[in-house]
């Protein structure tokens, strides 16, 4: 059994997200564009050096399609994760108040989060070549994920918020080549982001010490489905991805080199939305700590699939 959240949790998380708060137009956007001439999202992350027979100029226009697959695919999760975190803080609406105000912050915030996405997309939209195609529709995918329990649905949610924290710590903020708007896009977001994944955890572990085992193997099944479904979004979007690509590339790739790009592209979604999330220590402490040997094993099963997807080690230098 888990201790329970303490108010002074709760109370640290809004502290927080006051001091951080920011508005998308004053502190975001500031009338600026997406410079065009400049790399979206880094190659930590997009993989894209891992083509190497694509020109510099082409490796920066697919950082472009991906970062825009990138924000697209957040606003996307959010509007699951902002109808979650409402209907938990009904729990609290009769009991703890400061958890209350905790959860309520962060529904606002992500109702925001996916305001600034639909911003950037119509932002992008209008500068970028016409053909992109965004190959979910958020409402769908949201009903699908919050038919799932409430423990999966919130495992998902966590690792969702630890990514997002890791993949801006290393990958987009060391980057001072990055197109100025997109990196504080993600410079604001990831701001916010650090007290949703503390809330996560908090709410994550108390709906685990309601669960008996059988609860938690059901859970643990509704998951694996999760990640089932996430990777087929990936892979619907990875394919219209490298189409798109393709198109506004000049038609000057073979159709070999047309094959590596769309595995490639499709690697790096399973490695930005699944694996760098699921094998992250913190995400993997919270879930296994609460598993059994054999949770953990069908867990870990069910990845192993997609565990091949990770950046290729740097090549030496001699």
């Amino acid at each position: 059994m888990q201790n329970a959240p303490s108010a002074n949790q709760y109370s640290k998380v809004i502290a927080n997200s006051k001091r951080v708060r920011w508005d998308i137009d004053n502190d975001v956007i500031r009338r600026r564009r997406f410079d065009l001439g400049k790399t979206f999202l880094p190659a930590g992350l997009s993989l894209v050096n891992e083509l190497d027979f694509m020109t510099s100029d082409d490796r920066r226009l697919l950082s472009q399609v991906q970062g825009r697959s990138y924000a697209y695919i957040f606003g996307l999760v959010e509007r699951f994760i902002g109808a979650k975190v409402l209907e938990i803080g009904r729990q609290h609406a009769l009991g703890d108040q400061v958890a209350m105000e905790a959860l309520v912050r962060m529904a606002d915030e992500e109702l925001k989060h996916q305001e600034l996405f639909r911003r950037m997309e119509s932002m992008m939209a209008a500068d970028m070549p016409a053909g992109y195609v965004a190959t979910a529709d958020p409402n769908a995918v949201a009903t699908a994920v919050l038919s799932k329990s409430t423990w999966s649905v919130l495992a998902l949610t966590l690792d969702i918020e630890l990514f997002t924290l890791a993949h801006y710590r290393a990958s987009i903020e060391p980057r001072d080549d990055l197109c100025e708007l997109w990196k504080d896009v993600f410079l604001a977001h990831w701001k916010e982001e650090s007290q949703h994944a503390v809330l996560d955890e908090l709410e994550f572990l108390r709906e685990d010490a309601r669960l008996d085992a059988a609860e938690r193997d059901a859970a643990v099944g509704d998951l694996i489905d999760l990640v089932v479904a996430v990777d087929g979004i990936l892979v619907a979007q990875a394919r219209a991805d490298a189409i798109y690509f393709e198109s506004i590339a000049g038609q000057r790739y073979d159709d070999a080199q047309r094959t590596v790009i769309g595995e490639g592209i499709l690697k790096a979604y399973r490695w930005q939305y699944i694996v760098s999330g699921v094998t992250e220590p913190r995400f993997q402490k919270t879930l296994f700590r609460v598993l059994d040997d054999r949770q953990a094993a069908r867990v870990t099963d069910a990845l192993q699939p997609l565990l091949y997807a990770v950046p290729a080690p740097s090549p030496m230098v001699h």
